[in-house]
């Protein structure tokens, strides 16, 4: 059963005045070992007494965990083509994600290394590869 459900179910007998032990050993009779813990029991009690109504969890604020989205991968690939000699600080500035970020796109995403200075695909065909040799 989804946490949701058991939050409703618990919901459901802090409204009919049950105990906290109760109401555990309600969820335990019926869902066995897929019932929340004492401690989620307990602290659901608590969240009801503050006030709370809602069982969904709460918005989550701050940054989202995903940063990288196709957007920003093929504005990274655009300035990479246009300049080959673009530093990725300068792309950190530019695209206002992290370091970390902007590396992982260029090696996992692009499949790009720095080769002399310049970002530059990681299997380069043998036409390239003469091309690169003879300039």
């Amino acid at each position: 059963m989804e946490k949701s459900k058991f939050r409703l179910l618990i919901k459901h007998y802090f409204l009919r005045k049950k105990t906290i032990t109760e109401t555990k050993e309600k969820l335990d009779k019926y869902y066995g070992d897929s019932a929340p813990s004492i401690s989620m029991v307990k602290k659901w009690f608590t969240e009801f007494r503050c006030g709370r109504t809602c069982t969904s969890d709460a918005e989550l604020s701050g940054r989202p965990k995903e940063v990288i989205t196709p957007e920003i991968v093929d504005k990274i690939h655009e300035m990479i083509l246009n300049d080959r000699r673009m530093k990725v600080r300068e792309l950190v500035h530019a695209v206002g994600i992290s370091t970390e970020r902007v590396h992982h796109i260029l090696h996992e995403y692009l499949d790009m290394r720095k080769l002399s200075a310049r970002w530059v695909p990681r299997l380069l065909t043998l036409d390239h590869e003469r091309n690169r040799v003879t300039t």
